[in-house]
């Protein structure tokens, strides 16, 4: 086999896409990448980098033209990185955000169930109910270039509204006006760093302009400027973000003008939103993604469900019109003050609302008896903790709904829920961020039938790889402690144990995201009988 070599040019046929959204072509036995190349499409490249299995490539002539291939419309496309798919027709942009979903639960997760489905949206173009503008050292608004900090100078979108785009522009203008200086990420030094806007149904709009500072000057002429260019603006907010990285998001937030959330309509229900609040970017998606959780989740009205990853509480309060009793878990507080308004603003008393970490919040309901009928997840990127997964488990729910927004991770998980007992069985994409790679999946898990099946009971500790943690499951330690000591104790209070006698190693990357965060802690006498079981196992 011969190896690549780099600059020279070559000839293939691009066979599909990657996670990433670029053309696979396969030559002389590695995978060869490039971006903009469409399946079907015959093109010469040239080689740009080689590594072990793979290369990436950049096109140098298209012989075969795929009929799928459109001309992009933004004329930021292959500048900005907000849009990896405007070369590409709908449909096919469709074809390839099914096909990453159902290579992820085939390839990583080990299943053999079809994706049923990828549902599109009905107006591809403008949907962006929350946009967030990076400002630039010269002070461009927009976005960032492909692959750079570097900001391209956006005047108008093709996924954000109106509405927005004319209040990033009011903000730039006042900026230029009175002289206020950017953000500069490389010396820490400047004020505005993003410039963030909320959206409603109906053309409202919550203007957030980030800082680097407590302050703004000339701040009552920002106002001017940001209610001029969106008159239905309802409120402009000061975001308080001191810290050397990359967060956009403040530490704390002051109203300058009008109210600090915005009030929006999801699914029937009325949502209030505040900035740090989490809500789905596609408001008409978001309904058509939710619709296919509950679909999944087979309610009949008297099931108890578990939320995790509530948010602001869209789903659990979509469900609570379909369940007995509701229970919503999210570590952001102002999301569950929203939340708790948003519950009795819609006249829904059978939701009920905590705060804190997923991992503690589970463990902490496992070790109080809760058995829900339904556990629904819709966890952030990076996908579910080991621990998260562990306590789901253990509270033997019939059906777990798992929202995710990578497939990658989705597909992880959904390998650790098999060997726990619960097997993919139902999976459909939802596109919530049309021209992105962007992509939502919906996957039902249902528990394995005894009998039809050997159920073998695994649990966090099986997970680990240390000689001592195989002695003793999480369940076994809890009944010896029950049994001994007449205590219940949770899956959450023996990791802490077994942390202070140095048995665990593994990191929870589901960690709190606040400092605020109270994460409980085992009491002295529980952590006296969980160490007593663990020397009765050998482990200590």
């Amino acid at each position: 086999m011969e190896k690549l070599k780099e600059n020279q040019i070559y000839t293939g046929t691009v066979e599909g896409y990657s996670s990433e959204g670029l053309g696979i072509i396969k030559l002389d036995g590695a995978v060869v990448f490039v971006p903009h190349a469409i399946r079907g499409e015959e093109i010469e490249l040239k080689i740009t980098k080689v590594m072990k299995t793979s290369a990436a490539g950049k096109i140098v002539k298209i012989r075969k033209e795929s009929p799928e291939r459109m001309k992009p419309e933004c004329p930021y496309y292959g500048q900005c990185g907000g849009c990896d798919f405007q070369h590409l027709s709908y449909t096919e942009e469709l074809w390839a955000k099914r096909q990453r979903v159902q290579d992820a639960l085939t390839r990583l997760g080990g299943t053999d169930i079809m994706v049923e489905e990828i549902l599109g949206a009905k107006n591809p173009l403008h949907y962006r109910n929350k946009s967030q503008y990076p400002v630039g050292a010269d002070g461009s608004v927009g976005f960032y270039k492909v692959r750079s900090h570097q900001v391209v100078d956006v005047k108008r979108c093709q996924i954000q509204t109106e509405e927005s785009d004319a209040t990033a522009r009011a903000v730039a203008e006042w900026m230029r006006r009175y002289r206020v200086a950017p953000y500069d990420e490389h010396t820490g030094k400047g004020l505005v760093r993003h410039v963030y806007v909320r959206t409603n149904r109906k053309g409202e709009t919550l203007c957030c302009v980030l800082v680097n500072g407590k302050g703004l000057p000339r701040e009552a002429e920002l106002v001017g400027y940001v209610r001029k260019a969106a008159p239905k603006t309802v409120g402009v907010v000061l975001g308080v973000n001191t810290s050397r990285s990359n967060v956009i998001l403040g530490e704390s937030y002051r109203t300058i003008w009008g109210e600090d959330y915005l009030m929006d309509t999801l699914c029937g229900l009325q949502f209030k939103l505040s900035v740090p609040s989490f809500y789905q970017v596609n408001r008409d998606q978001a309904e058509v993604l939710y619709n296919k959780a509950l679909e999944f989740a087979g309610l009949t009205g008297t099931e108890t469900v578990l939320d995790l990853y509530c948010g602001t509480g869209t789903i659990t309060l979509c469900v609570a019109k379909q369940a007995g009793r509701v229970i919503g878990a999210e570590i952001v507080p102002p999301a569950i003050r929203d939340a708790r308004e948003n519950a009795e603003r819609n006249g829904i008393a059978n939701a009920e609302f905590f705060c804190g970490d997923a991992a503690d919040i589970a463990a902490k309901l496992e070790s109080e008896g809760l058995r829900p009928d339904v556990i629904v997840v819709d966890p952030p990127r990076k996908g579910l903790a080991p621990e998260v997964i562990a306590s789901v488990c253990e509270m033997k729910p019939q059906r777990v709904v798992y929202v995710s927004c990578d497939p990658a991770t989705l597909g992880r998980d959904v390998k650790i829920f098999a060997r726990l007992g619960y097997t993919a069985s139902r999976a459909a994409a939802v596109d919530l961020f049309p021209g992105t790679k962007h992509v939502e999946t919906v996957c039902l898990l249902s528990k394995l039938n005894a009998k039809q099946h050997i159920e073998i009971n695994l649990d966090m500790d099986e997970l680990d790889l240390t000689d001592a943690e195989e002695k003793a499951t999480y369940q076994e330690i809890k009944d010896y402690v029950l049994e001994h000591s007449g205590l219940k104790v949770s899956s959450l209070y023996i990791a802490q144990v077994k942390q202070k006698c140095g048995i665990i190693e593994r990191e929870n990357y589901n960690k709190p995201k606040s400092e605020d965060a109270k994460r409980p802690q085992c009491p002295p006498d529980k952590e006296k009988a969980i160490k007593e079981a663990l020397t009765h196992f050998g482990m200590i």
